[in-house]
């Protein structure tokens, strides 16, 4: 049965597990190719464990078993020319871009680290700095076939309003996580307007927390229990602790599939009603 993104291909970032895989997994479902990428390495300002190679492998493995294609790039969404090179593989060989998923994600608002400066610097370097470079690197390629396309920048309910409730739950690297949150609504903003001549469409989605290895390790854990008073933040007026990453992706096919066709400039929670609670 013939899936809504045949014939199309998804240039995604932060693919190796996460929110980021099942985003791979769903649209190769409904019929994508795949441009993968991943850092696959630490970054020293975040406390939890990131991904390694086998993670991608295993997203490449997933994407696979749907039937599609997928090209698995390693690299680091902060480092421009890296990203243009990625995609030109994946143009090589798949042919072309229509999505641009701008996916790639640390929280380094957890363990000692965060009260690094370099936990800040890091944040927007990777969470507002790396959207834009990845959109810049996938713009010519998403320009080029004529037809459109979608971009969604993963921004966080941290994106909408604060997540900080108390004094004691701040940190450099939370501040840079809702510096660089806010700023991509900017960014989408900046690109909903300008691309849409070209019949590209631009929104950001917010979710609140996620099942994902990013809350779900033990430094997290560990910063919970020690300021439960920063609980709040994950408490939502639907009764649900975490989304899962499959909320997130049906989110992601709505706003690049026909039934997000003339949606564009918005900013979409997924988040039990966080946002205005």
């Amino acid at each position: 049965m013939a899936g809504q993104f045949d014939g199309r291909v998804a240039f995604i970032t932060g693919a190796a597990r996460g929110q980021g895989r099942s985003h791979a997994v769903r649209f190769a479902e409904e019929g994508a190719d795949i441009i993968a990428f991943d850092l696959c390495d630490q970054i020293d300002s975040v406390a939890y464990p990131m991904t390694t190679r086998e993670d991608l492998d295993e997203t490449v493995n997933l994407v696979e078993k749907t039937g599609r294609r997928i090209v698995a790039e390693q690299g680091d969404v902060r480092d421009y020319e890296r990203l243009r090179t990625a995609v030109a593989h994946g143009v090589a060989e798949l042919g072309r871009v229509d999505f641009v998923l701008a996916n790639a994600g640390i929280m380094p608002a957890v363990g000692e680290q965060r009260n690094d400066i370099a936990a800040y610097v890091d944040s927007v370097d990777v969470l507002l700095n790396g959207v834009y470079y990845t959109i810049e690197a996938a713009l010519p390629a998403l320009l080029d076939h004529g037809e459109g396309g979608a971009i969604v920048i993963t921004s966080s309910t941290a994106g909408m309003n604060s997540l900080c409730p108390r004094f004691s739950v701040r940190s450099h690297g939370l501040a840079g996580y809702h510096a660089a949150k806010h700023g991509v609504v900017g960014l989408m903003r900046y690109y909903a307007t300008s691309l849409a001549e070209k019949n590209i469409r631009v929104n950001t989605v917010h979710p609140t927390g996620v099942a994902t290895p990013m809350i779900l390790n033990e430094p997290f854990e560990k910063f919970m229990s020690d300021h439960p008073e920063g609980a709040s933040a994950l408490q939502a007026p639907l009764p649900v602790e975490l989304v899962e990453t499959a909320d997130v992706s049906e989110a992601m096919v709505y706003l690049c599939g026909r039934s997000g066709r003339y949606v564009t400039g918005i900013t979409l929670p997924v988040d039990g009603g966080i946002t205005v609670k």
